[in-house]
């Protein structure tokens, strides 16, 4: 057992159960490592490390339809710190955005009143991260701003819109699907809605009928499964409408583009999944399920490797990942070697049994590491899989024909060291190696390991079952049982378990199956046992079988309370406890009371036939039991007095005695003395009755008769000399005992269902149940607190009711969810940190902004004075303690792998700059390093090699490093341009095998000739048949290619051609005629100048020497600096792939970036890739002083001082600043300072 304490204080929080139809589509993982789960009107924030829900998020009136998390790709500081920000849309059109850890709104905004289609955040502002854009049905698209709720522009277009996409690697490109096809939109912006309507393409569905897909040439044998889907899709993307039969487009589930390659898309269909690549509009891939496979739900495609999550109708998680294209050895056909895209299932999670209630809704995947999945069932359960990577060979099998994955040999975008520690499935991309592409020599095996991949149940949170419930509170806190108190909530639900939930996590504490069938009613015996009646449905002659368990917690033991009893007879309506839990009442429809004693479980009255019917009863609060105790003390006394004295007692006395004795014997061996205790009730004609039982005798005491102005009475409740009776015309009755004064007061609000009264001395506060809703009256005053309505200020039906503390009550209700609330009775969302978790939870974005900057120095910065620690109280860090005490929290949630990772002196300043970025999540810091950390390494080999070359050793003598991996195709053109060109060439070739049509075969053509391919593009040309309107023209084209020869007068006279097609807006053609005579320097210059900056970097990365590129590539990353563009991230991410560290170092400090620039200018010189000399100096000190402050102003002095202390003059100077009146400076900083000139002498 844990051991827990105490929590007198509950928060207040809402248990959530099965989700609505609506919330299928409702689910985000955001960068910021949490999860955001729609139920009902509800959003559920779950951390999926340890599978807690921390936040419950309640404003919405409808069904929460979408939920989307704000982006982390932007400079975090003080200005723009690490926060939790969500937006929500729900069914009536309002979307809310909300800053989650107060659980408050930012802003909430409305336009239409139909459910939110779409929402997305836009990603690539380097200005603004506020902007949020919604589809609203049926046809409009509206861009917010997601901070203020104002409404930056609107469009609408021709048809509905489904959903939409952005392209990952181009801000100005997305893709809306349709209810008719896909609308391709070129021109988006921030600052204007589109101009033009899109570029619309119909898909004729895969599952057209044959007659409208191209007929398949009858010669040809009669394909397979797969080959059929192929054949199919040839013709798919089309550009005028397809004829009515064909268009069965709504069996298009989703349209996504690809994050790992540019151009490429997927549209996803029940049985199969195709790849798209968009600049032939032409399927290159297919996914397709064989004919008893299980249809796809859903599918993720991942940026890091060319992979995809397929999630299946039966539940079941499948990863799938591209097949390496490089030409296997035995295929000596080159033709044969690649045919498609090839997505092989290389892992797949364990099904869940789905049946009309339970079947899969969504699945998300961690966007960080891309290796984590969620998935959500419709009855709330959220199953959180982790892939694993398992290092060995698979059993051989040769028919699958599946080539091995390796994993790659580095970790943190560097090579491994010898003996450093690393963490094995930190990521997808650091558990599985680069799929190959042709013309890539395969790295030698013996230094790769093969790996197996397997999901893993790494966590599961359930949800409650379907309502409706029966819900009771266990016995109050009071200072006797304040040590072991456990604020326990049952909950019966309709088939027949009992939940008991712990309120002070939240968690479920214990589920028992107790009944068959619904149970009615709980009521607790003790802290830790309870009694439960559940009724089974009614035979013809109205009888049923009635079942009462008594359930010891601990133990789990549950037995028949009535023991034979229950078979036939007349149901049970209510069972009641006494007070001091001595006696029980059970109440029947049409049969008269019994009287249990719980203490022996016997059966002490059955009433008698002419008994009244009873429609409410109530135990009352007082009993003898104190007067019997002082008693019981009188006695015991006597007893001690008369074994001391003399014999000669009276004969009298000591006969007394005796029995005193006896029955002392006795009450040890029954444990208790049985006290006095009163029950009062009420039949159909409103007579109260009032009746007393001691021991095992039932006395009938006074009567008292009806009120006049009361209907039947429903209900009683009695605390101190307080009576309150509720009837069914919704009248309430206060009666003081004390002053005998009854005072009527009639609610209008229907049948009084239920009432109860608050625990607590003289707490006199009273709960209310209607079948409309609930209030609380307080009776000293007699007047209502609060009240809760349907369809006034809450949208769901209360089905059960109960105090969980003084001032708390909780809800049941029937959208399933099970509500603690403040006697206030308004569901709210509660303060994050105010929570109190049973598993403390790594979330950075929980602290205060400067507390998570601090806790990233912290971690960036080890060792601190040389050594290294996880311990925050160890460095020289002034602030309040709590807020020390918020941030080792932190630090103590990480895995003990990371902590240990962190700690690891081998682990580079680059790895852990990369290693920091994945734990916050902070995407624009990940791709910063990931880019980073490879050219500075590629950049430093080759100076290493040209150094020795220049100092003329042999290549031999050189230890040769490692081959660098090349950096993966999603950063596109910041790839090296040999890889680059390759990738382009197989793109091609794949392009050339799937063409069908003279369009493909025209734009195959002018591709093969940008990229220098000049015999494939002949071939191309000579294969327009005569009747095609341009057979001349490709004739003579090809004519052309084949007779270029490098003389001077045809040189000059194409390219003056060239010159006068762009002028005459054919850039196209004369980039073309350019790339020809080798003049594509001269080509991408035309294509910036009419402002096609992306086909202008394409081309120089796959034609231009490296000089010429680089000069290209400046020039974008000029044109990305201007204040019009604004995309400075993107092009310090170009500059650094041109090796342009210096210019990065100026722009990052220009940028006000100043940890980034002080620890990039401290990895340049730790790679001797700039180095400290007079020019660089200036910036060097700079970057480093303006980091000093930033450290000082987070309250790290050490940091501090040690950043200071290499920042020249003006450091010196911050460095007096920092240790004034501390008499001159700390030695551990100077001895820290040595230790790190020395460091870089030995680099």
């Amino acid at each position: 057992m844990i051991p827990y304490t105490v929590n007198i204080k509950l928060a207040a929080r809402t248990l959530t159960g099965t989700l609505n139809l609506q919330n299928k589509t409702a689910v985000d993982w955001g960068w910021q490592g949490l999860i955001a789960q729609g139920c009902h009107s509800s959003i559920l924030i779950i951390d999926p490390k340890t599978a807690q829900t921390i936040q419950v998020l309640e404003r919405h009136k409808a069904n929460v339809v979408k939920v989307k998390w704000s982006r982390e790709n932007y400079y975090h500081n003080l200005s723009s710190p690490y926060c939790l920000r969500l937006a929500s849309g729900d069914a009536s059109g309002k979307i809310i955005v909300w800053d989650v850890v107060s659980g408050t709104a930012h802003c909430e905004i409305q336009e239409h009143s139909k459910p939110i289609q779409d929402l997305e955040w836009l990603w690539n502002q380097d200005a603004s991260r506020d902007l949020l854009l919604a589809v609203h049905p049926p046809n409009y698209i509206v861009l917010w701003n997601g901070d203020t709720g104002t409404k930056l522009w609107k469009k609408s277009y021709a048809e509905n819109i489904l959903s939409f996409s952005f392209d990952p690697f181009d801000p100005s490109n997305m893709a809306l699907l349709t209810s008719e096809g896909i609308v391709f939109i070129t021109d988006f912006s921030h600052s204007k809605p589109p101009s033009s309507a899109g570029k619309k393409v119909y898909i004729a569905s895969p599952h057209a009928s044959p007659a409208h897909t191209k007929p398949a040439p009858a010669a040809a044998p009669a394909p397979t499964g797969a080959k059929k889907a192929l054949n199919k899709v040839k013709v798919l993307i089309t550009n005028e409408k397809p004829t009515a039969e064909a268009v069965t487009l709504n069996d298009c589930l989703q349209l996504s583009y690809l994050p790992s390659k540019r151009n490429h898309m997927l549209l996803l269909y029940p049985r199969e999944i195709l790849i798209l690549d968009l600049e032939l509009s032409q399927t290159v891939g297919v996914v397709a399920i064989e004919r008893s496979g299980v249809p796809f739900i859903q599918v993720i495609p991942c940026a890091q490797r060319d992979a995809l999550y397929c999630l299946h109708e039966n539940g079941c998680i499948t990863l799938r990942v591209c097949r390496s294209t490089t030409a296997p050895e035995e295929a000596a056909d080159p033709e044969q070697s690649v045919q498609e895209l090839v997505y092989d299932l290389r892992s797949q999670c364990d099904a869940i049994r789905v049946t009309k209630t339970v079947r899969p809704y969504r699945m998300v995947i961690c966007p960080v590491n891309e290796n984590n999945a969620g998935l959500m069932v419709s009855d709330g359960r959220v199953m959180l899989w982790e892939l694993k990577a398992h290092t060995g060979k698979a059993a051989a099998n040769p028919s699958s024909g599946l080539s091995p994955l390796y994993s790659p040999v580095s970790f943190c975008g560097a090579p491994l060291g010898a003996n450093q520690k690393r963490i094995q499935d930190l990521s997808l991309n650091s558990m599985i190696g680069q799929t190959l592409i042709a013309g890539e020599a395969p790295p030698p095996s013996s230094s790769q390991q093969e790996v197996q991949l397997k999901f893993l149940l790494t966590g599961l949170l359930s949800g409650l079952p379907l309502p409706p419930f029966a819900i009771r509170m266990c016995p109050p806190l009071t200072t006797k049982n304040i040590n072991h108190y456990q604020p326990l909530l049952a909950v019966g639900t309709s088939n027949g378990s009992v939940l008991v939930y712990n309120l002070t996590s939240g968690l479920l504490h214990k589920e028992l199956s107790v009944h068959s069938c619904e149970v009615r009613g709980i009521e607790w015996v003790s802290l830790t046992s309870f009694l439960s009646f559940a009724t089974s449905a009614p035979n013809n002659m109205g009888l049923v079988r009635n079942e009462l368990q008594h359930v010891d917690l601990p133990t789990g033991r549950c037995f028949a309370f009535r023991g034979e009893r229950g078979n036939d007879e007349p149901p049970i309506e209510m069972i009641k406890v006494s007070h001091l839990k001595q006696y029980l009442v059970v109440v029947f429809r049409d049969k008269p009371l019994e009287l249990w004693d719980i203490r022996t479980g016997t059966l002490l009255r059955e009433m008698a036939k002419n008994f009244p019917t009873v429609t409410a009863l109530e135990w009352s609060p007082s009993h003898n039991l104190k007067s019997l105790k002082k008693k019981q003390m009188a006695a015991r006394e006597a007893m001690a007095r008369q074994t001391v004295s003399d014999a000669e007692q009276s004969s009298v006395e000591s006969s007394v005695i005796s029995l005193l004795q006896d029955a002392e014997s006795k009450s040890e061996t029954s444990q208790a003395i049985s006290a006095r205790e009163h029950f009062v009730f009420t039949d159909t004609d409103g007579q109260v009755y009032h009746i007393t039982v001691e021991g095992n005798t039932v006395k009938d005491g006074a009567r008292i008769p009806p009120d006049g102005s009361m209907g039947s009475i429903a209900c009683i409740a009695w605390k101190g000399d307080t009576l309150v009776l509720g009837d069914v015309d919704g009248n309430l009755n206060f009666w003081d005992l004390k002053a005998r004064l009854s005072r009527g007061i009639p609610t209008h609000r229907g049948w009084v269902k239920k009432i109860r009264f608050a625990p607590g001395k003289g707490n006199q506060k009273l709960l209310v149940m209607y079948t409309d809703g609930a209030e609380v009256w307080d009776t000293k005053e007699v007047q209502m607190v609060s009240s809760m309505r349907i369809g006034r200020n809450v949208n769901y039906r209360i089905l059960d009711i109960d105090w969980c503390t003084s001032d708390k009550v909780v809800l049941a209700s029937d959208d399933g969810c099970i509500r603690v609330l403040e006697m206030a009775m308004k569901s709210a969302s509660y303060r994050m940190d105010e929570q109190d978790l049973t598993d403390p939870v790594w979330c950075p974005y929980l602290l205060l902004p400067r507390a998570a900057l601090t806790l990233k120095a912290f971690l960036l910065l080890q060792p601190w004075s040389g050594t290294f620690t996880m311990d925050i109280t160890q460095v020289d860090y002034n602030e309040k303690d709590e807020i020390k005490g918020l941030i080792q929290e932190q630090l103590n949630s990480l895995s003990n792998d990371m902590k240990s990772v962190l700690q690891d002196p081998e682990l580079s300043l680059l790895q852990r700059c990369l290693l920091v970025s994945r734990l916050f999540g902070d995407e624009s810091d990940l791709h910063f390093w990931t880019v980073a950390s490879h050219y500075l390494q590629s950049f430093a080999q080759a100076r290493q090699l040209s150094v020795s070359a220049a100092e003329g050793q042999t290549q031999s003598e050189v230890t040769q490093p490692s081959p660098q991996n090349h950096l993966d195709i999603c950063h596109d053109v910041l790839c090296e341009s040999s890889y680059f060109q390759k990738f382009q060439l197989d793109r091609v070739h794949l392009q050339e095998v799937k063409r069908s049509s003279y369009e493909h075969t025209k734009k195959c053509a002018d591709q093969l000739l940008l990229l220098g391919q000049t015999d494939r593009a002949v071939q191309l040309l000579l294969e327009t048949s005569a009747d095609n309107p341009s057979y001349y023209c490709d004739s003579l084209k090809a004519c052309l290619v084949t007779t270029i020869t490098s003389s001077g007068p045809s040189q000059s006279t194409i390219k003056l051609v060239a010159t006068n097609m762009i002028a005459n807006g054919k850039l196209a053609e004369g980039v073309q005629l350019l790339c020809l005579i080798d003049k594509a320097a001269d080509a991408c210059r035309y294509l910036q100048t009419y402002g096609e900056w992306n086909r202008a970097a394409w081309l120089a990365k796959v034609r231009l020497n490296p000089a010429e590129s680089s000069d290209v590539l400046k020039r974008w990353a000029e044109h990305l600096c201007s204040p019009q563009v604004n995309q400075k991230s993107k092009a310090i991410l170009v500059l650094l792939s041109l090796g342009c560290f210096y210019k990065v170092g100026e722009m990052l400090h220009g940028m006000r970036q100043f940890d980034r620039a002080a620890l990039f200018i401290e990895a340049c010189l730790k790679y001797g890739v700039m180095e400290a000399n007079d020019s660089s100096n200036k910036l060097i000190e700079a970057a480093f002083l303006e980091y000093a402050r930033l450290l000082r102003s987070m309250g790290l002095r050490e940091g501090a001082a040690l950043w200071a202390s290499r920042a020249g003059s003006a450091g010196e100077q911050l460095m007096e600043e920092l240790f004034q009146g501390e008499g001159g400076l700390p030695e551990a900083v100077l001895g820290k300072d040595e230790v790190e000139l020395g460091q870089e002498s030995t680099e």
